[in-house]
């Protein structure tokens, strides 16, 4: 018995060491970041590697100031929350008829949502362009949100879809006995159990979302309207030199990913593993 544990601990020993070597080489990049956000020039000019003699935490503050972050920041919010919770709601309410209910079109819209998810922005930016400067749209919210609601609904009623199909069709069956209507099976039985789904779903918009470049960048002019991406570019021109602020400003706008994804890394986990445990 010894013998069998010991030689099935030495086989997961190149196991862990790849793991922790990945881990290791992953992580590297994050903590060199940080280390250069807390020193100032002179800092650097001493070595990539050498700690400063004290954390420069006004790196943050001139990021966060001059740099107008505190701007930039909130708009990022405001444009990411409703992109989120209307796309989640709407993918979830065409999943449901996609994953369960016949209607006319239903394979014609399918194959269109699946374009929908291939096509890159850089195809439609220029007439999305015209069509919200026709629309009065451009420097404002809805330049940013409305599109992105738009480019998420494929993915999300397909990933719904996908997750409400791993249901198992007795439990459905004896809602539908039990004379339970279709809002109310969606609500109180088909939600409850994708939740993990759902909150995966929920973490991949407010990535993409968060990251978006090039609709902000074309959409939106005014300073008072740009998200966290598109402030770190002009933030990089004004701060070329200045090394120590730009990484600050870097870890402003990836810090909200990394919190968001150490929180909900456990349904993350569950909801992309809920299909091969059926």
């Amino acid at each position: 018995m010894d013998k069998a544990a010991g030689s099935l601990n030495a086989t997961k020993l190149p196991l862990r060491f790849f793991l922790w070597l990945f881990a290791i080489m992953t992580i590297f990049p994050f903590a060199m970041l940080l280390l250069t956000s807390i020193k100032s020039q002179p800092d650097l000019l001493r070595g990539a590697f050498v700690l400063p003699e004290y954390p420069h935490f006004e790196n943050y503050l001139r990021a966060w100031v001059d740099g107008h972050f505190n701007i930039y920041f909130w708009n990022s919010i405001i444009v990411v929350i409703p992109v989120v919770a209307i796309s989640i709601v709407l993918g979830t309410i065409s999943g449901f008829g996609f994953a369960f209910l016949s209607f006319p079109f239903r394979r014609a819209l399918f194959v269109i949502l699946t374009i929908g998810m291939m096509v890159p922005t850089e195809a439609f930016i220029i007439p999305l362009y015209y069509e919200m400067r026709y629309l009065g749209l451009v420097n404002t919210y809805a330049a940013v949100i409305v599109p992105q609601i738009a480019m998420s609904m494929p993915f999300a009623t397909l990933f719904i879809a996908s997750a409400m199909q791993q249901v198992p069709l007795e439990i459905l069956e004896a809602a539908v006995l039990d004379g339970a209507s279709r809002p109310r099976i969606l609500m109180k039985v088909i939600i409850p159990i994708i939740m993990p789904a759902i909150s995966t779903l929920a973490l991949f918009l407010f990535i993409w979302t968060w990251n978006e470049f090039l609709i902000p960048l074309i959409l939106v002019n005014d300073d008072a309207y740009r998200t966290l991406p598109l402030g770190m570019l002009f933030f990089q021109g004004r701060y070329t030199v200045n090394t120590p602020v730009l990484t600050a400003g870097a870890v402003i706008v990836i810090s909200p990913l990394v919190v968001s994804y150490l929180v909900f890394q456990r349904k993350f986990i569950e909801g992309l593993t809920a299909g091969a445990t059926k």
